[in-house]
């Protein structure tokens, strides 16, 4: 599939055959505001380094544009799951930055991963045999993070594999220890004890092994105060305006606003019913537009009851059951004109973002964020002097 990109002043446009006038909606992303929150986040944490997670295509939101401006905005480290998605990293930032695959290497990519400068993070004992092995190959030491599981038990070496680790230490020969880390379960809620008793663990851990940078903190983390930036924190979400927890207004930028077109507007009388297995009937006359975009793009279908779009300043409720490629909202308090077939309504704006759609699907930000489909046209907004 080609892409095609058009640069027109501060905007760069970018889509993969949606050019604007065919593609149903536009997806417009604020390369400004993603800068913006990188800054933010630096200086919230003085005495840590500040890393840029741009895993899944910087959140789906396009690594090939998004990692550039943050690395211009000071980022020079930066975390991605796969290997694949470091080696493409790799040639949009610069050869100093440094990448690491937080899934580490399967036993067949490893040598790629090592050869190509990425930094592998080792979560068991056998991919600490297996890096070992490939230094062994090479014949020189290997650059590699450890993530050591504090509570989570999702990625990391447990308490019983630290043990081995200091009771044999040679399993650890070959291999340079650039970074200790872990990930917090439950940072967006600050006030869980589970928080303090990860960050003690990890430190626990960290003080039987080689003497390495730890790092705890990713985005809700940098919030839960100095005691948990630790060397490095590792924003990702918060990057791209998810707020961080809901115990206060959203400091981070807005970064996305998402505007789909008006296929078809049509009056409804009392008692006409709306979409798959016609759930919703009108109790009255009413007035509606279907618009080109549904779960295919990212609006999960069981988020109709309470989300909506908006239309200067105007709320427009969703009907009934969201489709793959369309959905359905009431238009009836807008004025007949004001609103026609093919205007553009917003499904995400500076006021009602990925968090408030993410509300109404019973979701996370996260999920909402990397949802959006591949179907929209792409601006990316890019002011020079504020990036």
């Amino acid at each position: 599939m080609s892409w095609v990109v058009a640069v027109a002043s501060s905007c760069v446009s970018v889509s993969p055959n949606w050019p604007a006038h065919r593609a149903g909606a536009v997806l417009t992303i604020d390369l400004a505001a993603i800068a913006a929150n990188y800054r933010l986040l630096d200086a919230r944490t003085p005495g840590a380094l500040c890393a840029a997670v741009v895993k899944s295509d910087a959140y789906g939101l396009g690594a090939a544009q998004v990692a550039p401006v943050l690395e211009q905005a000071g980022a020079r480290h930066f975390f991605v799951a796969h290997v694949d998605e470091g080696l493409a990293l790799r040639q949009w930032v610069s050869p100093s930055v440094q990448i690491t695959v937080l899934h580490g290497a399967r036993p067949e990519a490893a040598e790629d991963c090592v050869q190509s400068g990425l930094r592998p993070v080792l979560n068991s004992l056998e991919q600490v045999s297996q890096l070992q092995a490939l230094a062994d190959k090479l014949g020189r030491p290997l650059d590699a993070a450890l993530q050591l599981d504090t509570g989570m038990s999702r990625f990391g070496l447990s308490g019983a594999d630290v043990r081995t680790l200091v009771h044999e230490p040679e399993r650890l020969r070959g291999i340079s220890l650039s970074l200790i880390m872990s990930h917090l379960a439950c940072a967006d809620t600050p006030e869980n004890p589970a928080n303090a008793e990860q960050l003690q663990t990890l430190q626990t851990y960290a003080a039987l092994l080689p003497k390495a940078p730890l790092s705890l903190a990713a985005s809700s983390g940098i919030f839960l105060g100095q005691a948990f930036h630790q060397s490095l924190v590792r924003p990702g979400a918060a990057l791209y305006g998810i707020a961080p927890n809901t115990s206060g207004p959203n400091p981070l930028a807005p970064v996305l606003k998402l505007q789909a077109h008006i296929l078809q507007i049509r009056q409804l009388s009392k008692g006409d019913r709306v979409g798959y297995g016609l759930t919703w009937q009108a109790d009255g006359p009413r007035r509606v537009a279907t618009i080109a975009t549904g779960y295919a793009d990212g609006f999960a279908r069981q988020g109709a009851g309470k989300g909506c779009a908006w239309f200067g300043g105007q709320r427009l409720p969703i009907l009934g059951r969201i489709s793959m490629d369309s959905m359905t909202v009431d238009i009836s308090h807008i004025p007949e004109g004001l609103i026609t077939a093919d205007d553009t309504v917003d499904l995400l704006n500076a006021s009602y973002g990925v968090d408030a759609v993410a509300e109404a699907e019973g979701t996370i930000g996260y999920e909402v964020l990397t949802s959006l489909g591949r179907r929209y046209h792409r601006v990316y907004e890019k002011t020079e002097q504020n990036i």
